[in-house]
């Protein structure tokens, strides 16, 4: 058995999709998917149950689950005991999140952290989707992991493994060029004749169904035409301050602006509030990241 067969199996576990895990695991899905058969065979039992979308485990796969999140993250700890690094990584944190909370969060973050926490620390940090980071956290490759959580979009890991808390709130709403919302040319709700054009999420990016949500809820009639698509935050930023459109934003993508470029185009009606939340394996982790779960369990983080 080889241990990426099972960080493979954490990780279409997580994702529920073979194609996307393959994806994220920077192999074909033809050999993503004899690699998860190839441990199904070495261990007897059928882990994936293939007849349902999205993918879901099988009773066992659902118990091998947790011993395969053990056996990553004792290998990871093993090879830096053997390699030295130990003493190293007392100081040291490894983040994963979103790109918008990396930019847009993370430097005052850090500042604050490591004032109140009395750290020196050594920040190694990287960025992605929730399907990304997520699978990072369960197979030992980060210590902490900070995300954007709502009602449409929950993390579903074992309480029993991981320790969960609340770090903030983010506030989700509706901007425009600063020149545009001036010439009334992007202004919700629009109108007859004079469709808002809209600057949307991908469907599999996280903030999709929110916005579909504040849409559905809004007061008025949404009159508008969708003319582009993409994953992430910073692509509709750039666009919206190009004039080309309104765009859902966190806060803290929009604030990044330069004055004026972006305007909020509502008042509370088209917006919402994300909340901002920290995982970590509760067996696991370094001394400087169990002082800085302290911090922010405090809540003065």
């Amino acid at each position: 058995m080889y241990i990426r067969w099972l960080q493979d199996f954490l990780t279409v576990a997580e994702t529920g999709n073979f194609t996307r895990a393959a994806q994220l695991r920077n192999v074909s899905q033809a050999a993503f998917s004899r690699r998860i058969k190839s441990l199904e065979l070495w261990l007897g039992a059928a882990l994936i149950d293939r007849t349902t979308f999205p993918t879901r485990l099988t009773p066992d796969g659902e118990a091998f689950r947790e011993r395969a999140v053990e056996i990553v993250a004792q290998v990871a700890e093993t090879r830096m005991s053997l390699s030295g690094t130990v003493v190293s990584r007392r100081n040291q944190i490894r983040v994963a999140l979103p790109h918008s909370l990396l930019t847009g969060r993370l430097p005052a973050w850090w500042s604050a952290w490591s004032k109140k926490a009395g750290l020196s620390l050594l920040w190694s940090a990287e960025s992605g989707n929730v399907h990304e980071i997520v699978p990072a956290l369960v197979t030992g490759n980060i210590d902490l992991l900070i995300c954007y959580e709502t009602i449409h979009a929950p993390i579903s890991l074992p309480s029993d493994q991981y320790d969960h808390i609340s770090i903030g709130k983010e506030l989700f709403a509706p901007f425009a060029s600063g020149a545009s919302v001036a010439q009334r040319r992007d202004v919700l709700p629009g109108r007859k004749g004079a469709p808002v054009p809209l600057l949307m999420y991908s469907k599999n990016a996280i903030f999709a169904r929110e916005v579909d949500t504040i849409i559905e809820n809004a007061p008025q009639k949404l009159v508008g035409r969708t003319i582009l698509e993409t994953e992430t935050a910073e692509g509709l930023e750039a666009m919206a301050i190009a004039h080309h459109g309104v765009a859902w934003l966190p806060q803290c993508v929009a604030k990044r602006a330069p004055a004026g470029a972006l305007v909020r185009v509502d008042s509370g009606e088209w917006s919402t509030s994300l909340g901002i939340v920290a995982y970590r394996d509760k067996h696991t982790g370094s001394a400087a990241l169990e002082r800085l779960w302290d911090l922010l369990s405090s809540g003065k983080g």
